[in-house]
């Protein structure tokens, strides 16, 4: 028993644990004042060990300053450049954030930032492929480290990146990041990252913006200049980046789906038997369907094709509001106006046509669009009616001719004098 207890006593004590040590690093750390337009500078990053950045990142406070949303983004310019800025957004999202929807977002809203900052290109395929040319230095790190050459999304991975720079080019807005125009994964430490304010992280991302009047929504003031450049580096991945015109980056067989950004067809395929619509309207060839909440409206046709399957004929009518779905055709006039989009295939004529109800979603061409049905026609006026007299009080009978064909005598009038 002597020796056991000996040994308890004797044992080393453990020390405790220490916290991890925050590194010294040297950052400049500067508000670059309203007068001067802050650099763009190379992205350098600071030797740290992965561990080490992480610790000074989490050293440095959040922004107690407001974080308002940044105003809604609408695209413009001819069809072509119109998807060569999608792709160049898209691309930018999948390779900077990989297949996770809030991370493309996040990096769709800071390109968008960019675009309207003094500092930055005034095109989408500008601000990401800004430094491009140089093998160090680029904005996007994709963009210029062989990235685009090593791999590809999957077309799936794809199509949903295309879908999101649509819906950002077109209004939508990513809140969370504000006005970021820088952001960072929180294993490296850029030297800029010191002279901005941190405004929040998503997953392992770190967003800033410009301290100072630079980072405020008066500072994006610029205008978006609706001339795409050609990314010879994204020809890989995008026709419209090779010079192909619109026409020929339309999905073969499938005309219907003109000015659209992805292949239909493979995302079609790609959709679970769960997103097809179960109910037929008493024809086996006509749907009638309710439109998924969450379903972006450039997927509509994707749905409309899986359903029809190999149909020649196939009429696909669908609602975004189920109480304005009728049960069965035709719909009334109001219901018609609802309809979100509709998809008609008949393979006798050689006909496809997907069109959109542009109310409700806006559209990059108008060919896209429903034609509004003209309102109906206000019933016609009624011919004015003669002139009558206003009763005096008594109702007289007009003079007419008795049987015999002479005119009854006139009743006179009572006498409207007052008897003592």
């Amino acid at each position: 028993m002597a020796i056991p207890t000996l040994l308890v006593i004797n044992a080393p004590r453990q020390l405790p644990r220490r916290p991890h040590r925050v590194p010294p690093v040297a950052l400049a750390n500067r508000v670059v004042p309203k007068e001067e337009l802050p650099p763009v500078e190379p992205v350098a990053i600071a030797d740290l060990s992965p561990e080490d950045a992480r610790a000074f990142n989490a050293s440095i406070p959040f922004s107690t300053d407001p974080n308002p949303a940044a105003r809604p983004f609408h695209l413009s310019g001819s069809v072509e450049s119109q998807q060569r800025a999608i792709d160049c957004l898209a691309a930018a999202e999948v390779y900077e954030a990989g297949d996770d929807a809030v991370g493309e977002r996040a990096v769709a809203q800071v390109v968008l930032n960019r675009i309207r900052h003094p500092a930055f290109p005034k095109t989408v395929c500008g601000v990401v492929f800004q430094g491009s040319e140089r093998s160090t230095g680029c904005q996007f790190t994709f963009s210029c480290d062989g990235a685009l050459q090593r791999w590809s999304p999957t077309p799936a991975a794809w199509a949903r990146a295309r879908a999101i720079a649509t819906m950002a080019l077109h209004g939508a807005v990513f809140r969370p990041v504000g006005h970021a125009t820088h952001y960072h994964t929180d294993w490296v430490v850029p030297y800029w990252s010191a002279s901005l304010d941190k405004i929040v992280a998503l997953h392992s991302h770190l967003f800033f913006r410009w301290a100072g009047w630079w980072g405020t929504p008066p500072a994006f003031n610029r205008s978006y200049i609706a001339e795409e450049p050609q990314i010879a580096l994204l020809g890989k991945l995008s026709p419209t980046h090779q010079g192909a015109t619109a026409a020929e980056t339309a999905p073969l067989g499938d005309p219907g789906a003109t000015g659209l950004l992805f292949d239909v067809q493979k995302v079609a395929a790609s959709l679970p038997e769960s997103a097809l619509p179960a109910s037929v309207a008493g024809d086996q060839n006509v749907f009638l369907v309710t439109l998924p909440d969450d379903m972006l409206p450039d997927l509509y046709p994707a749905i409309a094709l899986r359903t029809c399957g190999d149909r020649p004929y196939c009429k696909f009518m669908a609602w975004s509001d189920p109480a304005r779905k009728p049960a069965r055709l035709p719909p009334t006039g109001e219901q018609a106006a609802a309809m979100s989009f509709s998809y008609l295939r008949d393979e006798r004529v050689q006909y496809v046509k997907a069109l959109w109800n542009c109310e409700q979603f806006r559209r990059p061409n108008p060919a896209q669009c429903m034609r509004r049905q003209a309102a109906p026609a206000p019933p016609p006026a009624l011919p004015p009616s003669p002139d009558v007299s206003p009763l005096d009080g008594v109702r007289r009978k007009p003079a007419a001719q008795n049987k015999a064909g002479a005119a009854a005598p006139a009743t006179p009038a009572p006498s409207t004098a007052s008897s003592d």
